[in-house]
């Protein structure tokens, strides 16, 4: 790895507790919950993950409403992670988009289409390859 690297994790005192920090110097907490043992400090890798995603699809569709001038008033996006168990294989991410607002069927269909363009949604449904190796 070259550069500053944009997320580090550091494993803390406390069983699973991790801080994180990144480049643009935001800090936030990650843990797991009670019932694995963990102090529920932050949210657990998989919530992370869900709300990077959610975070995004909001952000975009706003983005989008923004430019287009569209009467979008406010965004709520819930998911899941394989809310019917975990599948044979790949996993199960459920999206649910509330938009907020005087919107035509029209434009609420292209602002669901454009969650799907979200770069996170890009990022988990594409390839990705991970490189791993000790410093």
């Amino acid at each position: 790895m070259s550069g500053t690297p944009a997320v580090t994790a550091i494993l803390q005192e406390a069983p699973y507790l991790v801080l994180l920090s990144d480049d643009l110097g935001h800090t936030w907490p990650a843990d797991e919950p009670l019932e694995v043992g963990g102090g529920n400090v932050g949210p657990a890798p998989d919530r992370l993950i869900l709300g990077g995603l959610g975070t995004c699809t909001a952000i975009t569709i706003k983005m989008v409403a923004t430019r287009r001038n569209w009467p979008l008033t406010g965004v709520r996006v819930e998911l899941q992670l394989n809310p019917d168990g975990k599948p044979e294989s790949g996993n199960d991410i459920v999206r649910r988009v509330f938009l907020e607002g005087e919107l035509s069927d029209e434009q609420r269909a292209q602002l669901l289409k454009i969650a799907n363009a979200c770069p996170m949604h890009k990022l988990l449904t594409g390839e990705v390859r991970i490189h791993t190796d000790l410093a």
